[in-house]
């Protein structure tokens, strides 16, 4: 049975290739016209389906479960703590100061305005450092700012700190440390220009007049080429710099003569210059940084005071307006001799006695308006006019440095600024010359030994930086 249906299938197997080779052009037709049919049909069905745009729209909402967030302590780390520092201003607000700090914190901000210690010594103060510690959600754990108020050794710190009862403030005080640093620069316009450019502060700029005003006149003598170096203090809290100390050592070169000066401490301030001197090369380091114990002088690296018995100026560094010399008289209108100096100044500045002596006269006089007289034993006497305060009365012993009054416009006045006179023997003469002439007391014999032990370190620590300022010009 099996044989025949397979003889069956083989003929209609035999038939069918006899009817393809036969009628090959009839059976091609008749598939495609069955192709094209069965198309149409499709596309027939598929124009009877309803048009898209008019079926109704309906919206699903669905609640979806977020994944719980796992902070580091629930994964068993270390909590994150971030940390951020900044420089407040006087415009700044809680909100504004902890928003500059990045941190997000509402009830740290409430506390901020609510806090007297926040309120006096912080918001609205400028330049207090801020330092930060905030979570990693920069909510606020603890501030801590730091200042330095007074010239005394120390500074005080404000810390704010997040407890299990909320947020708390003290104040603390601690003392500064003192670290050394080495600048130079060169003149092109002006000293303060010089020293900005050096990222020195305006206190080093002023101490660096001060030290060499005696040989050189900053009104007038400086020149587009001069150079210094400079190593100072610079007093920190906590690691952060808060201010500047004392300059230690220090060379200017001004018009081609270079004069140099070191601080060298009284070994009866605690025995410092003894210690000091066992430093090695290279190792001087702030011998310290408070002023007001600290007794020393400046010094040429050969042991000669820069200390003078006078003062080359009545005033911090500033700009002389009319030298001693033959000037037109503002108020009134004739060329006449000019006896002093003018020192161009703002109303309050304050104004010093260029050395020691006795208060001669204390008042008002005629063109002068508000003047003080100082007699300086012998001859000489020193005048400061036009004040708008006198801060000394008549037979009053003033020394050196020791503030008299505030730079005004009384009497015959155009603006506020001191006129400054030196008569000898009733005759004047030119201050900046009589304060370069006044006599200069060297180091002793017996500190003489520890003295150029020291002196042998600042001179390696200026030729460093002279070095460092010839590399950066370069």
């Amino acid at each position: 049975m099996i044989t025949g249906i397979v003889s069956t299938a083989n003929e209609l197997l035999s038939q069918a290739r006899r009817v393809i080779r036969t009628h090959p052009k009839h059976l091609t037709a008749a598939i495609a016209a069955l192709l094209l049919g069965g198309g149409g049909g499709a596309f027939a069905l598929a124009n009877f389906a309803p048009d898209a745009s008019n079926l109704a729209v309906r919206e699903v909402v669905e609640s979806v479960q977020t994944l719980p967030l796992h902070t580091a302590a629930d994964m068993g780390l270390q909590p994150l703590t971030l940390y951020r520092s900044d420089i407040t201003r006087s415009s700044d607000t809680a909100d504004t100061l902890l928003k500059r700090l990045g941190i997000q914190d509402t009830g740290a901000a409430a506390f901020l305005r609510s806090d007297s210690n926040a309120r006096q010594v912080l918001l609205g103060r400028a330049g207090r450092n801020v330092t930060v510690e905030t979570s990693e959600f920069n909510t606020l754990l603890k501030l801590s700012a730091r200042w330095s108020p007074e010239d005394d050794g120390n500074f005080k710190r404000l810390v704010l700190e997040k407890t299990d009862q909320g947020f708390q403030s003290r104040i603390e005080t601690a003392a500064l440390s003192a670290s050394t640093r080495i600048a130079s620069g060169t003149i092109q316009s002006s000293l303060f220009a010089a020293t900005d450019e050096a990222k020195i502060n305006d206190n080093v700029a002023i101490q660096l007049a001060e030290i060499f005003s005696g040989d050189i006149d900053f009104h007038r003598a400086l020149r587009k080429g001069d150079r210094f170096s400079v190593v100072y203090e610079a007093l920190e809290g906590d690691g952060e710099p808060l201010r500047t100390g004392r300059v230690l050592s220090a060379e200017f070169v001004n018009n081609g003569k270079t004069f140099q000066a070191m601080w060298f401490p009284s070994p009866l301030a605690g025995n410092t210059a003894g210690n000091t001197a066992g430093n090695t090369a290279g190792q001087v380091s702030a011998m310290s940084s408070d002023k007001a114990t600290s007794k020393g002088a400046y010094y040429t690296l050969d042991g000669k005071s820069l200390r003078r018995a006078f003062l080359a100026s009545p005033m911090e560094f500033s700009r002389v307006t009319s030298g001693f010399a033959m000037r037109f008289h503002p108020i009134l209108q004739k060329w006449r001799a000019h006896l002093g100096v003018d020192y161009a100044a703002p109303t309050g500045t304050p104004v010093r006695s260029i050395g020691d002596g006795i208060v001669e006269f204390a008042g008002v006089q005629n063109g002068f308006g508000n003047v003080v007289f100082i007699k300086h034993g012998g001859q000489n006497t020193t005048v400061y006019a036009h004040l708008s305060r006198i801060n000394v009365k008549k037979g009053q012993s003033v020394t050196q440095s020791q503030n008299i009054g505030a730079v005004g416009a009384t009497g015959w006045a155009t603006g506020p600024h001191l006129h400054f006179e030196f008569r000898v023997d009733g005759q004047h003469r030119d201050p900046l010359t009589l304060a370069r002439q006044s006599e200069a007391v060297p180091v002793t014999a017996a500190l003489k030994p520890q003295f150029d032990k020291l002196a042998s370190g600042v001179r390696l620590q200026l030729t460093a930086a002279a070095t460092l300022q010839q590399t950066r010009t370069q």
